[in-house]
């Protein structure tokens, strides 16, 4: 598929259906789970390079970027001129606008300057998880029709250029720039970040050496851009079927880190320490894009998580604000040197991720000093935030809900067999419109039209309710809701009040298959250093406190649980792991 324009592109225009609590003079009580968010900054309407360089004469001297692993710091008017310098490059190697290039590589300098470089010429950056191994990277490559792709060379005992080789064994007689595979016939140009020299690859540094950052084509092809135009491609989880592409937009993600920014109070004094992927939307947007759009200063502590990294980051780079997972923040507050670092500079930052338990939220704000941690929330599909709390957001909020609607976005709860709008309080699919929902799955109409009603709603599969203010919580997903003898059982009130348990460090929570009932609850649990409960110990911590329903029938005490890289659970496999060990098959099939 080579037109970006080939597949299915929504209009998003906010609607100008009234929400009553932000539209009357007086407010009113809110009676259906619907809300507008705020019009009262406008949108971005640029492309992302011309927003930058907007903010690059705003503070060029400002530290834009710190890459503490690599020892590296540049100015907002140095990052400027690398990633100008790399946009020549990428020009004069042959690629243009609406060509896709690869990133597959952890967190570094380089990544920064890609996300910058490519958007500046319009070329489509595409995210490729460092998780993959051979047969995925193949799949990606193909599915998006990658015409080069940057690649780190290992990392831990993955060895990426290994992978590259064994995928594309023409390699070693290619001159680099003219491959010819037909495993991946798009993909002429393979660059590794390396400094040695391997066959048919081209040194970052060689690329980048091609480059002029007063390039005169910089500024040609950048009048030829618009800010609907596609910039970003970023593959779903897949958990079941093919990974699909998710397609965004500057406008999607230049907005989106914006406005996260904004609900954070970011400025230009303001220093993000993130550890979190930048292959994914939480890195890139949530963290880069955030920071970029309000002069603040990027703070990368390694290339892939570690606590102690993270620690001394925050510390020695007086970081205000801190991202991570539900996971990270444990592993940071848990972590036995935790007492030995000075977290008084933290203010701010985002949980996000997946679900974040109360009792983590609050050890957060109080232990890590970070009294204006905000919950956000969203999807891959939506650029990805589409609710936040504020930094004034009363405590009990930030640690029970995710949050109230972004601005220029709408949100509302339908019922999942009529598609009607229900009432506050009442469980329903969340679903998302306004400028954030993606142009669509690449080359995937049909998957497009399923996830995208008619009207420009994002039909998100999450299960959500909404309170008279307008506060959103998630209750879980459409898949991961248990039936057990007809009673609707939401996992995560199951995983929130086990957190309470002393000993507990971790939990989650999943149904597997019941001849009796349908389906049962089975918690995995995670323990403290130096504690321990049994069984017995856990069920007795939960009679009398929540139905008998709700308790686990089955407890297993693990070290980890299976995750992405980002840090999402992987419910799924849990249920398949246990449906394994105790010979478990769904009832019909019984």
């Amino acid at each position: 598929m080579e037109n970006k324009n080939d597949f299915l592109v929504h209009s998003h225009l906010p609607t100008t259906l009234p929400d009553p609590l932000k539209d009357a003079a007086t407010p009113v009580p809110r009676t259906m789970s619907f809300a507008v968010g705020s019009c009262e900054i406008s949108l971005i309407e640029d492309t992302l390079a011309v927003a930058f360089d907007a903010m690059v004469e705003r503070v060029p001297d400002n530290e834009a970027l710190v890459s503490c692993h690599q020892n590296i710091r540049m100015t907002y008017r140095q990052l400027q001129a690398e990633s100008r310098r790399l946009a020549s490059a990428l020009a004069r190697s042959g690629l243009a606008p609406g060509d896709r290039v690869g990133i597959w590589s952890h967190n570094n300098s380089e990544w920064l300057s890609l996300q910058l470089a490519t958007a500046r010429v319009g070329i489509i950056l595409v995210n490729i998880n460092p998780a993959y191994r051979v047969s995925e990277l193949e799949y990606a490559l193909n599915k998006v029709g990658c015409k080069a792709i940057i690649s780190m060379t290992r990392f831990k005992t993955s060895d990426y250029l290994g992978m590259l080789q064994t995928l594309l064994p023409e390699l070693a007689n290619s001159t680099p720039g003219e491959l010819k595979s037909p495993r991946v016939p798009t993909l002429k140009t393979v660059v590794q970040l390396g400094s040695d020299a391997v066959p048919g690859m081209l040194r970052y540094a060689d690329l980048i050496a091609r480059g002029d950052s007063a390039d005169p084509q910089l500024a040609l092809i950048g009048a030829t851009l618009n800010a609907n135009d596609a910039i970003n491609i970023q593959f779903t989880s897949g958990t079941t079927g093919f990974p699909k592409g998710a397609t965004l937009t500057h406008r999607n993600i230049l907005n989106n880190g914006f406005y996260i920014g904004e609900a954070m109070r970011l400025t230009a004094q303001d220093r993000l320490c993130i550890p979190v992927p930048l292959y994914h939307c939480f890195g890139m947007v949530l963290g880069n894009l955030a920071c970029l759009t309000h002069g603040a200063t990027i703070v990368y502590p390694n290339d892939g998580f570690d606590a102690l990294s993270v620690l001394q980051a925050v510390q020695n780079e007086r970081c205000t604000g801190l991202h991570g997972v539900p996971t990270m923040f444990i592993a940071e507050l848990d972590h036995p040197r935790f007492a030995e670092f000075d977290m008084s500079t933290l203010r701010t930052g985002i949980m996000a991720g997946s679900p974040c338990p109360a009792e983590i939220m609050k050890r957060v704000v109080r232990d890590m000093h970070m009294e204006q941690v905000t919950i956000a929330y969203g999807m891959t599909e939506t650029s990805p935030v589409s609710c936040q709390s504020l930094t004034d957001t009363p405590l009990d909020k930030r640690v029970s809900t995710v949050g109230q609607v972004h601005p220029h976005l709408e949100v509302k709860m339908v019922d999942a067999e009529s598609g009607e709008i229900v009432p506050v309080g009442v469980t329903g699919e969340l679903c998302t419109r306004g400028y954030v929902v993606m142009q669509g799955y690449w080359d995937d109409l049909p998957k497009t039209q399923e996830a995208i009603d008619a009207d420009g709603w994002m039909h998100t599969g999450d299960l959500a309710t909404m309170d008279s203010e307008g506060y959103v919580n998630i209750v879980g997903r459409i898949k991961d809701m248990v039936i057990r003898g007809g009673e609707n059982i939401y996992p995560r009130e199951i995983e929130e009040f086990l957190y309470r348990h002393p000993a507990i460090q971790d939990v989650q929570v999943v149904g597997v298959p019941d001849p009796k009932y349908g389906e049962e609850l089975c918690a995995w649990v995670i323990l403290r250093p130096g504690q321990s409960v049994d069984e017995e110990g856990i069920r007795a911590f939960c009679n009398g406190q929540i139905a008998y329903y709700k308790v686990p029938r089955y407890i297993r005490f693990v070290d980890a649980f299976p995750m992405t890289v980002t840090g999402k659970i992987q419910k799924f496999k849990i249920r398949e792991a246990m449906q394994e060990a105790l010979s478990l098959r769904q009832p019909d099939t019984a």
